[in-house]
């Protein structure tokens, strides 16, 4: 790589914001570049570094978040699988690994009994005895129980797996450095870049969905499938406590960042959010 590229790429990375709002700034230097008479010249560097910049963070990106997941799929398909497994069905009374997991076996087991007497009674199948009764009781619990050990089988590939992930994407992140601050330069200076009607439509887009009125529903769902995935109880004050608290730190965070780095960098952009959300 030439050292102009790397001298653009280094200036794009450690780029700090200043008292000066930026959009001046760059106002300023667009004057300074008309009167330059290597214009052309910056200009095609400038446009080299910033291809240079963009690629690197796609190919980056691509790497960081795909070999995660690739691991851990691959992981859990040819180690954890064979391995989770035996160890699991060696244990013939392991089924559950915690008191919800029972609770919903259980309510399935209630469903079912009664799905059955309703069809009974509505004529939808034949009257059965109590031994025919028994028998399908006995089938579907089974197939309940055999459902629900391999779910809590599966919560603990999910941990493994997880982990393993977790560390590999940590290690990627210290490992590649410099890319890692490419690729923040090019996030930044493509958020700092949109218009001011953009970025006001994604904060009001971001605060809805993560903090608006109707954003406890969908932590809910979130938070159960996240206890579900790694075997974990769902414990209801738990998961009302997690909600009841977590938006309100998270809405606080973006106000700070409003206040604090887009006030500063783009005021017109926080006047219009301002008017939108209104």
């Amino acid at each position: 790589m030439k050292y102009w590229n790397l001298k653009k790429i280094n200036q794009y990375a450690f780029e700090k914001t200043g008292i000066i709002p930026r959009s001046m700034s760059k106002l300023f230097n667009r004057f300074k570049q008309e009167l330059n008479p290597n214009a052309e010249v910056e200009a095609l560097e400038d446009f080299k570094a910033a291809k240079y910049q963009t690629a690197t963070s796609v190919k980056y990106i691509i790497f960081l978040f795909l070999s995660p997941i690739l691991i851990n799929q691959l992981s859990k398909i040819f180690i954890l699988d064979p391995l989770v497994n035996q160890i699991w069905n060696r244990n013939s009374s392991g089924i559950f690994l915690n008191l919800s997991q029972e609770e919903r076996a259980f309510a399935d087991l209630q469903r079912f009994e009664e799905k059955l007497h309703f069809e009974i009674l509505i004529g939808k199948i034949d009257p059965l005895s109590t031994e025919s009764v028994q028998k399908k009781m006995s089938t579907k619990a089974l197939e309940i129980a055999l459902e629900y050990s391999k779910e809590s089988a599966d919560a603990i590939k999910n941990i493994i797996a997880d982990v393993i992930s977790i560390i590999i994407f940590i290690s990627i992140l210290i490992i590649n450095k410099r890319q890692l601050s490419i690729l923040t330069s090019f996030v930044n200076e493509s958020i700092y870049g949109l218009s001011d009607t953009a970025k006001a439509f994604l904060i009001i887009l971001f605060t809805d969905i993560f903090v608006g009125f109707h954003s406890p529903h969908g932590w809910e769902i979130v938070i159960e499938a996240i206890l579900r995935h790694f075997g974990l109880p769902e414990s209801r004050d738990f998961i009302f406590i997690f909600i009841s608290t977590f938006p309100v730190v998270l809405d606080t965070i973006f106000k700070y960042w409003i206040f604090r780095y887009l006030n500063r960098i783009s005021p017109s952009a926080v006047a219009t959010y301002h008017n939108m959300n209104e």
